[in-house]
């Protein structure tokens, strides 16, 4: 067996979805194969930090931890807000499904926001650089959603993908395998959550954790009211802010919907926005071919509905959309010769 074979074989070639949320990973052959929450806990003694989990075992920490762990989550908006937990995170997952990381090195595509700054590129980089890579490319995440959800980028028409993510929403018009148009706005499926715990704040003087409130949005969430102006309800436990002591409500669908209502509108006016930007040829082609919406926020209840009614046009939600930008950054490291021109690998 030749050298360089023998090397390739321990050669794990990576692609990442750094989320706001969650943090995927595509094994080059492989596909996604870890998926979990970007949350780090550290154990803090005599003034110096510790790992204590990261991903899910951290994930269950949040909001529960005593004076000596600190959970965080160290992307916020699609972007490193603390680096070095950023680091430390990846290097954790890497070390996950990397098992023989003694004979090689990764290389990894890791898609970040479109509308990221050169500072904020570099971070990436330099975190993923850090954690053991020994090449880092990075790639525009509405063309990762778009590749992932399968639509025709590299054709000569115009088509228009939606990635609403835990922190942004990338909005972006492609055409022959580069954006033609992109928008980033910072609202996404955090900004939902925080809708939630506020209006349950101002309307039922209760207070619920960020938990609590992604549980309420997968539950019944919804973008538009029901017909029956309420909908399906459940019941939600807090701490009431009167009393201080804790208590348990019912809250129906459309009071979610009213909740959510400007994060919803804020996605909306991106689109509209990029339909005004987009040119005429281009328009023309969204016409027939409609919207696709991709990511975990495209999964709320009737947000394909909200966004046909303010654009007249067709609203598709991605098969797996979830994973569309995981899915989509593997396919650029599995088609890496033909989809060069889409990858950043200068720093």
């Amino acid at each position: 067996m030749a050298i360089g074979s023998f090397f390739n074989i321990f050669s794990v070639d990576m692609a990442i979805d750094l989320g706001t949320a969650n943090t995927l990973v595509y094994v080059k052959g492989k596909g996604v194969v870890l998926d979990e929450p970007s949350v780090v806990a550290y154990h803090i003694r005599n003034g110096t930090k510790e790992i204590l989990a990261v991903g899910d075992a951290a994930k269950l920490m949040l909001g529960r931890t005593p004076g000596s762990i600190e959970a965080i989550r160290p992307l916020k908006d699609g972007v490193i807000a603390d680096f070095d937990s950023a680091e430390a995170m990846i290097k954790h997952f890497i070390r996950k499904v990397h098992k023989h990381s003694t004979f090689t090195k990764p290389k990894i595509i890791v898609c970040v926001p479109q509308g990221a700054t050169p500072v904020e590129k570099r971070a990436i980089r330099q975190s993923v650089l850090g954690a053991g890579a020994r090449k880092a490319g990075l790639i525009s995440e509405p063309i990762a959603a778009a590749i992932g959800a399968g639509m025709p980028i590299i054709d000569p028409t115009g088509s228009m993908v939606v990635d609403i993510g835990g922190g942004t929403t990338e909005v972006a018009v492609l055409s022959l395998g580069d954006i033609v148009y992109a928008n980033s706005v910072r609202v996404g499926g955090d900004r939902m959550d925080e809708a939630l715990m506020s209006y349950l704040r101002r309307y039922k003087n209760m207070l619920i954790g960020v938990a609590t409130a992604e549980k309420i949005k997968e539950s019944i969430g919804s973008a538009r009211k029901p017909n029956d102006n309420r909908g399906a309800a459940m019941q939600v436990r807090g701490r009431d802010l009167l009393t201080g002591v804790p208590k348990e409500i019912e809250i129906n669908q459309a009071q979610v919907a009213e909740a959510l209502a400007e994060p919803v509108q804020q996605i909306c006016d991106a689109v509209m926005l990029a339909l005004e930007a987009t040119p005429p040829d281009l328009s023309a082609d969204i016409v027939d071919r409609g919207i696709m919406l991709t990511g975990g926020g495209a999964l709320l209840g009737e947000l394909d509905l909200a966004l046909r009614e303010q654009t007249g046009l067709a609203v598709t939600v991605a098969d797996d959309s979830r994973n569309c930008v995981a899915l989509g950054t593997g396919k650029a490291l599995e088609y890496e010769k033909q989809l060069r021109h889409i990858i950043d690998y200068d720093s």
